[in-house]
């Protein structure tokens, strides 16, 4: 068997397996649930991502809410001085003393001024005089006169940074100045409270400066350190989003996202506009540390249908494994057995297998035992038919010989040559058949004859000596037997026209004319083609007037027309070739198929006997 031959051998083997079948059942079975619970499952995500960023903004919102009230408390103080606009004309002491008193009974604010549209500080609650025009935060305030909150080292507290609120001032639409208070850094950053969660919080204005900042805490709770006060923006590279700017989530207002920060890492963020969306608070966590599933649980229910699949299979294929595809191959490997001989099975049993395949499995040795009682019954039929045959035969043979017997007791009565002459050609005759009926008799196959046996017999019989005819004639006989089978229905017609040709041979022999003894060829040979050709060959020394031989188209003696006659029931070839010093007979004729097996050697007469 070529290798290529295996090989598609295997992949049929494979494609057609139960497993492979099984696997494939059940993924279209199970395809449709794990669709659905993969959608499920990313619908939940989304939910979840979606209530993270929603529960995100109110911890925000919430953690900003003492901010944005010191914040407004300060805007509302800067607007009731401003109100109170009688008190800077001149700048005089009053105004000092008013702002002084505002910050003293406030805590939280560290400096009131006031500052009129030339940069000079005209009044202050510390009553100090000094002009502003230079700083960029004042020219801001000229160029956009808006109520601004930003964060700033304080010139007047030497440096002290503050979250600095301011408001315009205006005078019949005239702008006349700005009321400034500064808050200390550190009350607008202890204002932020996250309320125990861990959320990191900053707050920024419209442009995108930062006022304030929270860092995040440790997931045990503890407080990892304040950000300072001179922190820079690249301090905040895991609360701030990497796509986008503290002025665009200022432009795009109140919101929440998904995204990673300037570290790569994936977390929630929430923006919540302060005071009349010039401040915000954006708060940050991440999504596996406070969503309501952590990270490896999402992953895990999407990745859960493929794991079911698998185990579904796993499970699938073990269990048929032991309760169907072990069995089968049982029961495969018993017809094999079966098939090779072994009939019985009455003890062969399956190992715990379901009821059905124990049902089939008892089919099977029902049917091996009626197989195997069927069997026995045709063996004892044939045995006893081929019994019946051989005595049949045996009769026959002795009916012949019984025959040949009471012509020999005709011949030695007779009282002239050419009755006994014709009666000896009758005998011969009878004798063939005799012999044909001894072979099958003794022969162990019935089916198919050995022809080169059989003649080689017959010949035995016919040329013990070669006197025939009453005179004594010395001739040499050669066969040449190749193994031929034939069927019996030919053997018959085979044998007598050998025996024909062999007598009528003996009877026209003579001795070459380059002087010996006369001779006689019997052959029988197969031919390439399948068929086979007996041939029988005499030495011969032409006469003047030369007899007739046998088979020559213009004799019309006996031998002739027996042996036309029994090839034409061979459905033979016949061809007779007459040379001065030989004569050659061919016949060909094709025989029925023959077994393949070498037939056994007949038993002696007197064994079958």
């Amino acid at each position: 068997m070529t290798e290529n031959l295996k090989a598609r051998i295997s992949a049929r083997r494979l494609t057609k397996s139960l497993a492979l079948w099984l696997i494939g059942a059940l993924t279209v079975a199970m395809l449709p649930l794990g669709l659905i619970s993969v959608s499920q499952t990313s619908n939940v995500l989304h939910e979840t991502e979606r209530l993270s960023g929603v529960a995100l903004m109110d911890r925000t919102q919430r953690a900003s809410s003492r901010t944005q009230a010191l914040i407004q408390e300060a805007f509302g103080a800067a607007r009731t001085v401003a109100a109170a606009n009688v008190l800077f004309e001149g700048g005089g002491v009053s105004c000092d003393s008013v702002l002084a008193r505002l910050v003293k009974d406030s805590p939280t604010y560290l400096f009131a001024g006031f500052v009129d549209t030339e940069g000079q500080i005209t009044c202050s609650s510390t009553g100090e005089r000094r002009r502003i025009l230079d700083e960029s935060y004042f020219l801001n305030l000229l160029r956009d006169p808006q109520p601004r909150v930003d964060t700033r080292l304080s010139v007047a507290l030497r440096g002290a940074r503050v979250v600095r609120v301011s408001v315009p001032l205006y005078e019949a639409s005239e702008l006349r100045g700005f009321v400034v208070i500064s808050i200390p850094y550190a009350a607008a950053y202890y204002t932020l409270d996250d309320g125990g969660a861990e959320v990191d919080l900053l707050v920024f204005d419209r442009e995108g400066e930062f006022l304030t900042a929270e860092a995040a805490k440790r997931e045990d709770g503890t407080d990892v350190g304040r950000l300072e006060h001179s922190a820079r923006p690249e301090s905040f590279e895991e609360v701030l989003p990497r796509d986008s700017t503290l002025d665009r989530l200022a432009a795009e207002g109140r919101q929440s996202f998904r995204g990673t920060n300037r570290l790569g890492e994936i977390r929630d963020f929430a923006v919540v506009p302060v005071i009349d969306d010039r401040i915000f608070v954006m708060g940050s966590w991440a999504p596996g540390r406070n969503s309501l599933a952590p990270t490896a649980g999402r992953t895990m229910a999407l990745y859960f249908p493929i794991l079911m699949w698998g185990a579904g299979i796993v499970v699938a294929y073990f269990a048929v494994h032991r309760l169907v595809i072990r069995h089968i191959k049982r029961l495969q490997g018993w017809m094999r057995l079966y098939a090779s001989g072994h009939t019985d099975f009455a003890h062969a049993r399956l190992d715990h297998a379901p009821h059905e395949l124990e049902v089939v499995a008892e089919a099977f040795r029902s049917m091996t035992r009626r197989l195997a009682e069927q069997d026995r019954a045709l063996e004892e039929d044939l045995a006893e038919k081929t019994i019946l045959l051989k005595e049949v035969h045996h009769r026959v043979k002795n009916n012949l010989q019984l025959i040949t017997s009471i012509m020999n007791m005709q011949i030695r009565n007779a009282h002239s040559a050419e009755a006994r002459r014709l009666l000896k050609r009758v005998q011969d005759r009878v004798m063939a058949l005799a012999a044909i009926h001894r072979y099958l008799y003794m022969a162990r196959k019935l089916s198919m004859v050995r022809a080169d046996r059989l003649l080689d017999d017959i010949i035995r019989q016919l040329v013990v000596v070669g006197d025939i005819d009453g005179t004594d004639k010395s001739v040499k006989i050669a066969t040449q037997f190749s193994p031929v089978e034939v069927n019996p229905d030919q053997s018959v017609p085979l044998s007598l026209l050998a025996t024909e040709a062999a007598i009528n041979a003996v009877k026209y022999c003579r001795p070459p004319p380059s002087g010996g003894p006369a001779w006689i060829t019997m052959a029988l040979q197969t031919l390439d083609d399948g068929r086979v050709c007996l041939s029988v060959v005499n030495s011969r020394n032409e006469d003047p007037e030369p007899k007739a031989e046998p088979g020559d188209p213009e004799s019309s003696g006996m031998g002739r027309q027996l042996i036309s006659s029994f090839a034409t029931q061979l459905d033979a070839e016949f061809e007779a070739h007459s040379d001065p010093d030989r004569y050659e007979l061919h016949l060909t004729f094709r025989p029925l198929p023959a077994s393949a097996e070498e037939e056994e050697e007949p038993e002696t007469e007197e064994a079958a006997e």
